[in-house]
């Protein structure tokens, strides 16, 4: 081989550098697509989780009569591998990471409208662990099984206030 075939042979600075280039504009444009999909997801779950927090109170409520709606989220669900009976108040409605509050980048809470027995009225929240981050909105339910949502991420702190926010469509 001559010194001029040898030269030829492999990248030179400036090729190498516009590969790096364009790499790195597709990841410019990716990257915020990624994210965004993954808030969106985490939404999803959310309402699904809501939902899932309305259909265990309905049947707690059914199940324990003299009780009425749960007391906390914790007794709609229990932890891992643990007995599901009236005595240590969880019923196994949901799942075991759902009840302790937090999934998918969101906080839940369920908790009884008023203080009485039977519990007549209830409210679910789930909120972003980190807004702007892991979601955007929060979403809320009462004993009416429709979620509600609030477009800023704020926690919807009693069932009234629930109450005043838009449908989810």
């Amino acid at each position: 081989m001559t010194n001029s075939e040898l030269r030829q042979s492999g990248f030179s600075l400036i090729e190498l550098l516009i590969v790096v280039a364009i790499i790195l504009i597709i990841a410019a444009i990716a990257i915020p697509n990624l994210l965004r999909a993954r808030m969106a997801a985490n939404e999803s779950s959310a309402v699904g989780s809501i939902r899932t927090i309305n259909t265990g109170m309905v049947t707690y409520n059914s199940a324990y009569p003299k009780v009425g709606f749960a007391s906390a989220l914790a007794n709609l669900g229990g932890a891992a591998l643990a007995a599901c009976t009236p005595a240590t108040n969880t019923a196994c409605l949901i799942d075991n990471v759902l009840s302790a509050g937090t999934k998918s980048g969101y906080n839940f809470t369920a908790q009884a409208g008023v203080a009485a027995v039977p519990q007549a009225t209830y409210y679910a929240t789930a909120t972003p662990v980190t807004p702007n981050q892991t979601g955007i909105r929060s979403f809320c339910s009462y004993e009416d099984a429709v979620v509600r949502y609030d477009s800023t991420g704020a926690l919807a702190g009693s069932e009234g206030a629930c109450q005043k926010l838009s449908p989810l469509n």
